[in-house]
């Protein structure tokens, strides 16, 4: 039988390796009860060592955190390539979209240039490759986030309201049961949550990282995008394919 000592060392030290642990993980790890494991959380969380979130637990740095573009942009590349490919498939000819200002949407581009799409963006590091192949391309215009290079604010939400989209493409950095879509920063969450209004159909582009996360600013409910990622543990996935659209690379 583990001490409760050990169990919280063991909880503490998955949740440093994972950013993020689901309670029946926590269970098959420590050979406890599901009760215990939740009696564990609880404690560690009053000890200001993680956040409870539904289904488990995160560390209080991944409520917050936010990578910049270039370390976004060399975290799981390849994955993110995939998902990227496989999305741009779902564009059809002449179609307008709204790439917002992430990593995955950026890998995107490449896949777009003989589509003869029109493409509306408030990440200005998607410029250069969009002009690279000649893609038509409007700015939302807006305030710019040093850190992800993404336009934001009131006049990007202006911009973006002169368009309609067929489809847009977003990023995330959380996924959760209960909390839904989330992100670090409001004023990006804003950014996404309109275009999403404006958009047909909206598409959310993840790599198995994001599943059971939950950052600080709600985009929206699951239900109301579609969600295309690489292979998940079917023990994460499965519950989430009772909310929303899984298409899985």
């Amino acid at each position: 039988m583990i001490l409760t000592p050990e169990r919280h060392q063991l909880i503490l030290q998955r949740l440093a390796k994972q950013g993020t642990v689901n309670i029946q993980d926590l269970v098959r790890l420590t050979k406890s009860s599901e009760s215990t494991i939740r009696r564990d959380l609880s404690e560690l969380e009053s000890l200001d060592k993680l956040v409870r979130v539904h289904g488990g637990a995160a560390t209080k740095q991944s409520i917050s955190q936010e990578l910049s573009f270039p370390e976004k942009t060399t975290k799981n590349h390849q994955e993110k390539l995939k998902i990227a490919r496989y999305a741009a498939g779902f564009v059809n000819e002449e179609e307008y979209i709204y790439l917002d200002a992430g990593t995955t949407t950026f890998e995107m581009i490449p896949f777009l240039k003989e589509k003869g799409v029109t493409v509306v963006t408030n990440g200005l590091t998607h410029l250069d490759a969009l002009s690279k192949y000649q893609i038509p391309t409007y700015l939302t215009g807006g305030y710019v986030k040093h850190k992800t290079k993404a336009l934001i604010g009131h006049g990007a939400q202006s911009g973006l309201n002169k368009y309609r989209f067929d489809k847009c493409f977003l990023g995330v950095n959380g996924i959760d049961l209960a909390y839904g879509l989330t992100t670090p920063d409001p004023e990006e969450a804003r950014i996404k949550q309109l275009s999403l209004r404006l958009s047909q159909e909206c598409f959310v582009l993840a790599d198995q990282s994001k599943f059971n996360q939950v950052s600080f600013s709600k985009i929206a409910e699951l239900e109301d995008s579609q969600i295309i990622t690489t292979e998940v543990d079917e023990h994460i996935l499965s519950p989430y394919q009772n909310k929303t659209n899984i298409k899985v690379v």
